[in-house]
């Protein structure tokens, strides 16, 4: 059975710290997207919650917004 992003808690969590972050920060969706290196469309979905992230991806937009990776899976 395939559990869609939405449902699963920790892309919720992800998603609620990159936004605050980014917010934190001033960036824009599109100045996160260029820094991380992915797309800005991505950036929205995974805020979100509509995009599954992977491992390789948590790592590039954590050092975009200057966090550790395991930062943004944590529930604040």
């Amino acid at each position: 059975m395939s559990v869609k992003p939405h449902q699963c808690s920790l892309v919720t969590v992800f998603a609620t710290n990159v936004r605050r972050r980014r917010l934190e920060l001033g960036l824009s969706q599109e100045e996160l997207a260029e820094q991380a290196g992915v797309h800005r469309t991505y950036v929205g979905m995974l805020e979100r919650g509509e995009k599954n992230v992977t491992i390789y991806n948590i790592e590039r937009i954590a050092a975009a917004l200057n966090v550790s990776p395991a930062s943004l899976l944590q529930e604040s």
